[in-house]
């Protein structure tokens, strides 16, 4: 058996994008672990499937390259709603898509894709962190370096932390300690955050299940929607990310809405282990 797909990024977080909306193929941890592999496989960040949807006009599974499945990828919505659309799987430029987070809308506009990334959540246990209420610049110790974290849920937990011009990142050395921290039950993502003049924020990012990636959208809306929590940025901002840019505005109705970049990279053919 083959495995048809595509394989796109989004400001350089990479995807395999298949189809499965007949429910043919199984997506064990060891099949993601082995697509995503980068000397042995296709090499990504992570996997996205299309299935059917009985809420939405299809549905949207991602799995990072640990063979774990989250509930949302900002860069992973826009590459899927740009290869569904490219594919005919919809027939408009503005569709629904079911994610474990909940119903998507993402836009196409020219070669970027806008998505109503629904509003953020900010209760502690709701995020889940464990603190009560809001989390904005809370002490909090990792791996024996004292910090000031802000949390926030992006339908994934996210833990942001503000550095100073020209501290360096931390994000190879903290951000696994502050992953798998007792203190997030889930697990968190985590961004390493600069404010930068002119209404921007550089964003370094460690991806629960993933590590160290290029970008990561969600996180990118967290890091603009934790700078503003802690008046350190207005409501919208450019977001640099080392694989590229993102447009991020937390609307005053409490939407997030981002903009970016989808690109496909290649397609092809890859064989499957028998069941």
């Amino acid at each position: 058996m083959k495995l048809t797909f595509t394989k796109m990024q989004g400001a350089g977080n990479d995807f395999v994008l298949v189809e499965n909306r007949d429910g043919a193929l199984d997506f064990t941890p060891e099949l993601i672990r082995r697509l995503c592999d980068r000397h042995y496989g296709i090499g990504a960040d992570g996997v996205i499937c299309a299935e059917n949807s009985e809420v939405a006009d299809l549905k949207m599974r991602i799995f990072n390259s640990d063979g774990s499945e989250p509930e949302m990828c900002g860069n992973g919505i826009r590459c899927f709603a740009r290869w569904a659309r490219e594919k005919w799987l919809v027939d408009e430029d503005e569709f629904t898509v079911e994610t474990l987070a909940g119903i998507v809308r993402p836009v196409l506009v020219g070669e970027e894709v806008r998505v109503d990334m629904g509003a953020p959540v900010l209760n502690g246990p709701e995020i889940p962190v464990n603190l009560p209420g809001e989390v904005v610049l809370h002490p909090a110790v990792f791996a024996g370096k004292t910090v000031a974290i802000t949390c926030v849920s992006m339908g994934n937990p996210h833990c942001v932390i503000f550095l100073e011009d020209g501290e360096p990142s931390p994000v190879a050395e903290l951000g696994p300690a502050v992953e798998i921290d007792p203190l997030f039950p889930n697990k968190t993502n985590v961004e390493f955050v600069k404010v930068l003049p002119g209404e921007e924020l550089s964003v370094d990012v460690w991806e629960r299940g993933a590590g160290i990636t290029l970008a990561c959208g969600t996180g990118a809306c967290a890091a603009l929607v934790a700078a503003h929590l802690a008046g350190r940025s207005g409501r919208a901002a450019t977001i640099r990310l080392p694989g590229g840019t993102l447009d991020v505005s937390w609307e005053e109705d409490g939407r997030v809405l981002m903009t970016g970049p989808a690109e496909f990279v290649f397609k092809g053919e890859m064989p499957l282990p028998p069941r």
